[in-house]
């Protein structure tokens, strides 16, 4: 006999900014999820996506339907100059679970999970871009390659707006960041990317950030995140947040008795795992950006129906958001990010045009 099929979890999401995101994997998922409402402040745009999708748009907590099962809060916090983590904690305290985009300062992330705890609802910190598919790619080949080897160092970069994300991947690749320290900025603060030295797990970290926005635009930066960890075996690198994830063995030259290089079996590299190229802008947000949130609603949705404690899983965002609030003090205030973007450059545009090297 087959079991019955789930009625769909009624979602409302929150904010219409970066809450588009939201609202396309919901609308790619009726199966499992029914978009219930859109909560924001009546802006034009919240109106014309409320039109859109057909759903209503509230403007506070309390008109919120009682059919309301989990919200989906993509309102900046307080470090962001938003009130999202004071939303979460009204929503919770009306019985709705809680996705919660990230960043959060520690403060209110505990606070959030007390009430929580409190309330009997679950509350998950999304911190987005560790679900995105190119990302678990090179988290699980990564986790992979820690328990084969023993890491010598990581090496990574990232924009200041995506750093809070960029600790949580690799407190997934390490299964935590302790024992984490951190010194720096290593060399002058002007520069484009600011220089630290840091631990994380016990293996020595090199973290490049780039500490600059355009006012008012937080989408400005040169790059998001690349990642590397070597091991004596090779090294790993997600080349960028979309991908490829890249797998580099090391060189080795073993000489016959007479002193001539033997030929290595094996590859010398590289080798991409999973697609060599990455999604184009319109398959990230059509498709690898809403599969990212589908996949952290169903890990809220699991941990509904499993019960519990909300505050049992939430130890590594803890100690995240401990780590990201030590790494943006270092850092200091970002600076305003010049020159402006210009037109965009293709691949294409760096060949000559019979595609030969010179």
């Amino acid at each position: 006999m087959s079991r019955p099929e789930r009625a769909p979890v009624n979602v409302v999401v929150c904010g219409t900014r970066f809450g588009q995101v939201y609202l396309s994997a919901l609308a790619s998922c009726p199966r499992r999820y029914r978009l219930a409402g859109i909560l924001a402040r009546g802006s034009a745009r919240s109106v014309t996506l409320a039109e859109e999708y057909g759903v209503p748009l509230y403007h506070s907590v309390d008109q919120l339907p009682k059919e309301v099962d989990l919200a989906c809060v993509a309102v900046s916090s307080s470090v962001g100059g938003g009130q999202g983590a004071e939303l979460a904690q009204r929503l919770m305290e009306r019985g709705i679970h809680v996705l919660q985009e990230h960043p959060l300062h520690p403060k209110e992330l505990a606070d959030c999970l007390r009430t929580a705890r409190g309330a009997g609802t679950q509350y998950l910190l999304n911190t987005f871009y560790p679900h995105l598919e190119p990302v678990r790619r090179f988290i699980t080949a990564a986790r992979r390659l820690v328990a084969l080897r023993t890491p010598v160092f990581v090496d990574a970069m990232c924009a200041v707006q995506v750093s809070f994300d960029l600790l949580d991947i690799l407190g997934e690749v390490f299964d935590g960041l302790r024992p984490w320290s951190l010194t720096g900025p290593v060399g002058a603060v002007d520069r484009p990317l600011t220089a630290l030295d840091a631990t994380v797990a016990g293996v020595p970290l090199t973290l490049r950030v780039e500490n600059r926005m355009e006012p008012g635009d937080d989408s400005s930066s040169l790059f998001l995140h690349r990642v590397t960890i070597g091991t004596d075996a090779g090294n790993l690198t997600l080349v960028n947040t979309h991908g490829p994830v890249v797998w580099s063995p090391v060189l080795r030259l073993a000489p016959d008795p007479a002193g001539r290089f033997v030929t290595a079996s094996g590859h010398l590299g590289p080798e991409v795992l999973g697609p060599a190229e990455g999604p184009s802008w319109a398959e990230v947000l059509d498709s690898v950006w809403p599969r990212g949130v589908l996949r952290a609603l169903d890990e809220l949705c699991a941990r509904v129906e499993a019960g519990g404690d909300p505050l049992r899983g939430a130890q590594r965002h803890v100690t995240v958001a401990h780590s990201w609030q030590e790494l943006t003090e270092v850092l200091g205030y970002p600076q305003a990010a010049t020159p402006r973007s210009g037109p965009p450059v293709t691949a294409a545009d760096l060949l000559p045009a019979d595609g030969a090297a010179r």
